[in-house]
């Protein structure tokens, strides 16, 4: 599971260089399969037989570190890149970042509920929401599209750390987030050869 997560942090990363790069539709690519990764350390982590407290806890540790890494600031320097690292994108940018920081220090903390919530909107949405809505940077000139995804990033950030509550997704959504990864994939690289 710790190489799961890890190879989340290494799409991540990757995802922050491309961002940094300009390449957006690898840098989305990059985002996605961070999530996709994020989504499946824990069912390999549930498989595994006769781990200890300890590497469950480091695993766990691990992972909150990676989805901060490749859930928030990625998806922050995407933003701060796309507004060609303009000052009025930091607040953006450091919006989401906290909200990813308190959200999770709230998750390791409190965890899921007994009845199966969890408080705010799961982090790993935004990424999600971010690769849709980037499908439109072709319709919308720069400016109006950079003015739409600091929007939505803004939206999303306070929706992470809200007072609501929701189910944890699992079961079925496992084949809808892995079916959504692969079919913007193959959309983004559509992108990137037609580019």
């Amino acid at each position: 599971p710790n190489i799961v997560t890890l190879l989340g942090l290494g799409s991540g990363v990757l995802g922050i260089y491309f961002a940094l790069a300009e390449n957006f539709p690898a840098a989305i690519i990059a985002m996605l399969w961070a999530v996709l990764f994020d989504w499946y350390d824990g069912p390999v982590a549930h498989r595994i037989q006769g781990r200890s407290n300890i590497l469950r806890s480091v695993g766990a540790k691990m992972d909150s570190l990676v989805d901060v890494i490749s859930l928030a600031v990625c998806p922050a320097i995407v933003l701060l890149s796309y507004g060609d690292f303009s000052l009025w994108f930091f607040p953006g940018t450091l919006v989401i970042v906290m909200a990813g920081v308190i959200r999770l220090a709230y998750v390791d903390v409190f965890g899921v509920d007994k009845d199966g919530t969890i408080a705010g909107l799961s982090l790993d949405v935004t990424p999600l929401i971010v690769a849709l809505v980037f499908l439109l940077e072709g319709v919308l000139n720069h400016g109006a599209f950079a003015i739409l995804l600091y929007t939505i990033v803004v939206v999303l950030s306070f929706l992470h750390v809200a007072p609501f509550r929701m189910h944890k997704m699992g079961g079925r959504w496992y084949y809808v987030i892995t079916a959504y990864v692969l079919i913007m994939t193959i959309i983004y690289l559509f992108i990137l050869w037609a580019n």
